[in-house]
C-alpha cells in the first residue's frame, strides 16, 4: 500500500476528524482512510455511468401507454 501525508490541515477539520474517529471507534488514520475510500467509490460511479446502466437494463422492457391506462382506469 502507498502512504502519503497531508500538511496544513485546519484545526477545525482535524478536530472534526478526531470526533468522527472516536464516535466510530476507529483510529484517526483508519477514519481518514475510510473517508477517502468512500469518496473514490462515489466518484468512480458517476451519474452518467449509472444512467447508462439503467438505460441498458430497461431498453428491452415492454412499456405500456400510461395515458391510455389512466383513461381506462377512469372509465371503470
Amino acid at each position: 500500500m502507498k502512504a502519503f501525508s497531508i500538511r496544513n490541515i485546519p484545526d477545525h477539520v482535524y478536530a472534526g476528524l478526531q470526533v468522527l474517529a472516536k464516535d466510530n471507534r476507529r483510529s484517526l488514520q483508519e477514519q481518514i482512510k475510510l473517508i477517502l475510500e468512500k469518496e473514490v467509490e462515489l466518484c468512480a460511479g458517476s451519474f452518467m455511468t449509472g444512467a447508462a446502466g439503467w438505460r441498458k437494463q430497461l431498453q428491452n422492457r415492454n412499456r405500456s401507454d400510461t395515458v391510455a391506462s389512466v383513461r381506462k382506469d377512469r372509465d371503470r
